[in-house]
């Protein structure tokens, strides 16, 4: 089956809109402060775990489909206008192999913390995560974990992860 000018044209675009889905879905349903579902963390997870081999083989499907295309073409134009869809593919690709979710979620690595009577910032009905080794015992408060998601510290002697 041969394909045509304009048949090549849409299974480009169709590849461009693909590729940009599967990577921008999960960046849309896991945001910082935003709240999420099981399904949505379920789709985010399917998606990332496939988004990078899919968009490699979609870029290759892409550069097979423009090929079509720059041979199709008459004019310049025709041609020039297929740096913008494969730009747009390749961008997406290498972000597929990307961990965005790190730049998102901002591991807090070096956590200072302040004793209870200093601790002014923190409501009585706030909740946090309590940590106790060895008679050490820190409080991670869960409205900051809700942005960070991850701190280090170490407690009574021992390199801990708190995480949310």
């Amino acid at each position: 089956m041969k394909l045509g000018y304009k048949s090549a044209w849409f299974l480009l675009l169709a590849i461009v809109a693909v590729v940009a889905t599967m990577v921008a879905v999960p960046v849309w349903l896991i945001q910082p402060f935003a709240p999420q579902t099981p399904r949505s963390v379920e789709i985010s997870y399917f998606l990332r775990s496939w988004s990078p081999i899919a968009t490699v083989i979609l870029a290759i499907a892409a550069l097979a489909t423009a090929v079509v295309i720059w041979r199709g073409s008459r004019r310049w134009f025709g041609k020039a206008a297929l740096v913008f869809p494969l730009l747009i593919v390749g961008v997406f690709t290498w972000f597929a192999f990307q961990n965005h979710f790190e730049w998102m979620f901002n591991p807090l690595g070096e956590a200072r913390f302040a004793r209870v009577t200093e601790a002014d910032f923190l409501a009585d009905k706030d909740m946090v995560l309590a940590v106790n080794v060895n008679g050490d015992a820190v409080a991670f408060p869960v409205r900051l974990m809700a942005y960070h998601h991850i701190a280090q510290d170490v407690v009574g002697g021992t390199p801990i992860t708190a995480t949310y």
